[in-house]
């Protein structure tokens, strides 16, 4: 008998203990829908459920665009003809009430042609939804690893490509009034207008800076496989410099045409990052380049992009170049670079593990897909 009612003493507690952590968990997230929907008209206007539901023919398949970390995402044409991306938030998702308010409130107080512009949100009941400008071109991974597109994207739309984002970032890091780190910068989280212009999105992982503070540590990483920095993914310590390594990745995808990630790494034994190093020791950049580019691009440039690529995905932080440095060296041949050092070759450090709905090899697939990454600590029995 007493052993019978330690049992069920223990399952009481248990549950006593479940049903608290759940309501917490629920009070946390009404709390976090109503912050959010007590932001000011001014700075970003909230739609009606049923104006969006209209536009998007009620969440249609026809109409979905997309799915990732947040949820799917639709096109969606209001009365007037004008057509809107809706991010719908998804019951399964991961990321959830925190991520939708981080980004209407980073969205509300970011302007810039190089960012993508939202133009409203809608936070009712059980239903989240962020509602964007509508980009037909959809992301830079459509074009860049698709065999038959990335025809479409010459020397001189890549060139202006790596330059637009560079210049989101500088704006994010020292031109708005918020110091931005966005932490999951690639290429499907880089949109393309109707001219091709780069606009950055996907503002949910974003962290602020707050006063003169330049880097942090977290317990909680968050990000995609193949483009965070080794300290981050590693230590849990990130800072603009972070977002300096993502840039340095992404340019030397957008250069070669490859994905740097797990599928690269099981079919070459490589990151692409270990195979640009040795290229630049054989000085072979232009093997380096994508095959569809042909004879296109000048040589000079196209090694200059190159240079800047390594210098942002060298292992120590302080020895990256900033964002603002970036726009300078790829615009002015004026400017000297300094030989890069050798990238990581994450083999390193502390073992860490991938969570989440699109973790390993695929992570990378999905439009506006968030990897989870947490650290594993090796403790004795």
């Amino acid at each position: 008998m007493a052993s019978i009612l330690v049992v069920v003493i223990f399952c009481t507690c248990l549950y006593c203990l479940w049903c608290w952590r759940w309501r917490k968990r629920n009070a946390v997230r009404k709390a976090l829908v109503a912050r959010a929907q007590a932001l000011p008209s001014s700075d970003l206007p909230f739609m009606e459920l049923c104006t969006i539901q209209e536009a998007t023919d009620n969440f249609s398949e026809e109409n979905k665009l997309g799915e990732g970390g947040f949820g799917p995402v639709y096109r969606g044409v209001l009365t007037g003809g004008k057509e809107i991306a809706v991010k719908r938030l998804s019951a399964k998702s991961k990321q959830g009430t925190v991520e939708f308010k981080n980004e209407v409130e980073l969205i509300a107080k970011l302007q810039h042609r190089n960012l993508v512009r939202m133009l409203g949100c809608c936070a009712h009941e059980k239903e989240k939804l962020l509602v964007y400008e509508y980009l037909p071109n959809k992301s830079l991974d459509a074009f860049l690893f698709d065999s038959r597109k990335k025809c479409e994207l010459d020397w001189r739309r890549r060139h202006q490509i790596i330059v637009g984002i560079a210049r989101g970032l500088v704006y994010l890091h020292e031109d708005s009034q918020l110091k931005v780190v966005h932490r999951d910068l690639k290429a499907s989280n880089v949109l393309l207008d109707n001219e091709m212009n780069p606009k950055i999105s996907d503002f949910g992982m974003a962290k602020i800076f707050e006063g003169e503070e330049s880097e942090v540590e977290i317990g909680r990483v968050v990000g995609t496989f193949g483009y965070m920095a080794p300290e981050y993914a590693m230590e849990g310590v990130f800072s603009v410099k972070s977002d300096v390594f993502s840039f340095g990745v992404l340019l030397l995808e957008i250069l070669s045409g490859q994905r740097n990630g797990a599928a690269y790494l099981q079919e070459q034994g490589q990151t692409l990052l270990i195979h640009a190093w040795k290229l630049w020791n054989e000085r072979g950049a232009m093997h380096f380049m994508d095959r569809t580019l042909e004879d296109s691009y000048l040589m000079e440039e196209a090694w200059r992009c190159f240079h800047v690529g390594l210098l942002c995905v060298q292992d120590n932080p302080e020895d990256r170049p900033t964002m603002s440095s970036v726009i300078m060296m790829l615009r002015s041949e004026q400017v000297m670079l300094s030989p890069p050092t050798t990238p990581p070759s994450f083999g390193r450090g502390r073992p860490f593990e991938l969570e989440g709905s699109s973790s390993g090899t695929n992570c990378s697939e999905k439009v506006h897909s968030v990897n989870e990454v947490t650290l594993t600590r090796i403790e004795p029995r």
